[in-house]
């Protein structure tokens, strides 16, 4: 294994041959939003010096669903073949210009057969795979909500004993070790294009534009053109909200509510305008993750890094840092005995966020106003709208 950097020496790393087309396949929560965001707002930046980002979008996560045969999140639009050929088609235009897209679904691919797939569509022998990778001690707790916000009821502790000590580890979330068995995920993608092409990044969260300065020596961009982008409605959720959401998702399903309404008036309803208008503290709980499961990611850890190592792929960073185990730094797992509490400010706003959903959902034939997004009309308009509304819904019955 090559090792090529660490937290104190700057790496020497060679700008890919111009007409690369960088695939950055994530996986999930490994900085891959944060990546997506800049790339995105220096656009047109980077093709002052040559790379293309041919995405319409900060991240064409329908496309990559459709090619990798993924449903989407629940109750979203299902991604169709169309999606894909578009993304493909805008690769294509860039010529002979370097390009990168990054989309952390493509760690979904289910089989060899997709992997080529998407490796022949998107450049064949000019693609170049690029894996960031970060502690999955650090990984488990961000993911677990995640999966909460996509209508998970399983509590944090629960779930980490079904992923690390009930075999055969697939339940209730199948995707977590497609995604993040890091060792299996590069070697899938090395089966396809050979180790030379296949670039593995491990994130140090201690030197926080290191992955940006990395992407930019790839690409042979100069240095500070990626730069972040504040994102409010990217932050993790706090114990306490992730449990009111829980609690949430098991009323809803336990209900037989169409899973459409779940997307349009949680998802990107309540979470999104709780994520956006409220800033936790130093007091809100962070979910923790036990001594025992640390523990147990850290030895996969090391079992990833030596396996990721014997492939021959190029890595960036210090692999040791996978088999880290972290400090719990007071955090904890478990509720204190009344329970976490969530701020009643907190609690208004995700109230606040359904209603200005709901207001904005067009009904029947109706459209909805696209003057002003919900999160910018006084709560006092909205509920006026909703409750004409719902008085013509009774009406109609």
């Amino acid at each position: 294994m090559e090792t090529d950097c660490t937290r104190h020496d700057e790496p020497v790393i060679a700008p890919l041959p111009t007409g690369t087309r960088l695939l950055h396949i994530g996986p999930h929560k490994t900085g891959t939003t944060a990546i997506q965001s800049a790339l995105f707002a220096a656009k047109e930046a980077m093709a002052e010096h040559g790379v293309a980002f041919p995405a319409a979008t900060r991240h064409p996560m329908e496309a990559v669903l459709a090619a990798c045969a993924r449903p989407g999140m629940m109750g979203d639009v299902r991604p169709t073949e169309r999606h894909w050929q578009r993304l493909v088609e805008q690769v294509r235009a860039s010529g002979r210009h370097t390009c990168v897209i990054s989309s952390e679904f493509f760690a979904d691919a289910p089989d060899h057969e997709t992997v080529a797939r998407v490796v022949a569509d998107l450049g064949g022998d000019r693609a170049h795979i690029v894996v960031t990778l970060r502690p999955l001690a650090r990984i488990m707790p961000s993911q677990w909500q995640q999966y909460v916000q996509n209508g998970l009821r399983m509590g944090y502790e629960e779930w980490l004993e079904h992923m690390l000590l009930k075999a055969p580890y697939e339940q209730p979330n199948p995707s977590f070790w497609r995604r993040h068995r890091h060792d299996r995920l590069v070697e899938r993608w090395v089966r396809v294009v050979g180790p030379e092409r296949v670039t593995v990044v491990v994130v140090d969260d201690r030197d926080r534009g290191g992955l940006m300065r990395t992407f930019e020596r790839l690409l042979g961009l100069p240095e500070n053109l990626l730069q972040p982008v504040p994102d409010a409605a990217n932050r993790s959720l706090t114990l306490a909200e992730t449990e009111m959401l829980r609690n949430l998702n098991k009323e809803f399903r336990g209900n037989g509510l169409p899973d459409e309404l779940y997307s349009q008036l949680v998802r990107y309803g309540a979470v999104m305008h709780m994520k956006n208008a409220c800033h936790p503290g130093p007091h809100d709980v962070k979910i923790g993750t036990p001594r025992w499961a640390l523990e147990a990611a850290a030895g996969i850890g090391t079992q990833m890094a030596e396996r990721i190592g014997s492939t021959g792929v190029r890595v960036l960073g210090d692999p040791a840092l996978l088999s880290a185990v972290p400090k719990p730094a007071g955090e904890t797992a478990t509720p204190e005995p009344e329970g976490p509490l969530i701020a009643p400010e907190v609690a208004a706003q995700a109230l606040y966020g359904v209603l200005a959903a709901a207001a904005a959902a067009p009904i029947g034939h109706t459209t909805p106003t696209k003057a002003r997004t919900v999160h910018q009309t006084p709560s006092k308009e909205l509920v006026r709208v909703l409750g004409h509304r719902c008085l013509r819904k009774l009406r109609r019955h």
